[in-house]
């Protein structure tokens, strides 16, 4: 399974892919404010690329539980800046994460060339335009509710039957929007609008995903559930609870794992791909 668009070639079927969290936020659950202004964050993102960073996923608006929406000007404000100091120095794909259609096609235009888009191009109408407009992947996750309302006891009939028919029809959409099903990515959105017992159930039974012949994005890192499986540990010691569900996942069939420790993760991820392809790769 192949990414091409533009410059770019993504192998999934080699090597899973890792995603770099670069959050230029003030509040996100785990790194709030640490890449808060442009320098740290560019220093950071170089960082991520000499860890292994095969993709950096770019965000200005904390999606945690309970989140307020940032104002778009504010979130153009606080990503285009990095984004365009970034275009010119590395030479993997950035990712802009976001909802907003214009935050995507600022950033499009400054340099980045794939859109994370966790309503699953819900929440502006406007969105699906702008990602058929300039050829790119989007990842379209599943989400129930809303960042501010998501955790509030979320409730499934059955919940791997209901994500399926999430993404389906989310294909649909973005297909009959002019958006090329090739360029689609799928994330079933571990930690939004999920229980604990939600996102065990979503990472065991990952594998059911690939009838629907689409690369698979997930982020466990640092989750709220990792959390609590080990005791009430803080973010940031949740790595060996990161490191434990990013193998496993990749076991059961992710492309692609979008994390906050890449270092640590590229080489999870080399150990993972080893055992599941028989082969040092």
């Amino acid at each position: 399974m192949k990414l091409e668009w533009d410059k770019f070639s993504l192998d999934l079927s080699r090597k899973t892919h890792i995603m770099g969290i670069l959050n230029i936020t003030p509040d996100s659950f785990s790194d709030g404010g640490l890449h808060f202004n442009k320098s740290g964050a560019i220093d950071h993102a170089l960082r991520m690329v000499d860890e292994g960073a095969d993709i950096l996923d770019i965000g200005g608006e904390s999606t945690r539980p309970g989140s307020e929406p940032v104002p778009l000007l504010e979130e153009i404000r606080r990503t285009l800046p990095v984004i365009e100091a970034l275009s010119s120095r590395i030479s993997i794909p950035l990712s802009i994460d976001t909802c907003k259609a214009a935050v995507a096609e600022r950033a499009l235009g400054a340099g980045a060339s794939l859109v994370n888009d966790i309503s699953g191009l819900r929440f502006d109408p406007d969105m699906p335009r702008v990602i058929a407009q300039f050829k790119v992947p989007v990842a379209i996750m599943h989400l129930k509710g809303t960042p501010k309302n998501m955790q509030d006891n979320p409730e499934y009939t059955a919940l791997i039957p209901e994500i399926m028919d999430y993404f389906r029809a989310g294909i649909q959409f973005a297909v009959n929007s002019g958006i090329a099903e090739d360029m689609i990515i799928l994330d079933p959105g571990i930690g939004f609008g999920k229980t604990i017992e939600h996102n065990l159930e979503i990472i065991n039974n990952l594998d059911q995903f690939s009838v629907l012949k689409r690369p698979l994005l997930i982020g466990p890192s640092r989750k709220a559930f990792l959390g609590k499986i080990l005791g009430g540990l803080p973010p940031q010691e949740r790595l060996e609870g990161t490191a434990a569900s990013v193998a496993i996942s990749i076991i059961k069939g992710a492309h692609l794992v979008r994390v906050h420790d890449v270092k640590e993760m590229t080489r999870v991820a080399k150990v993972a791909d080893a055992i599941k392809q028989q082969r040092i790769i």
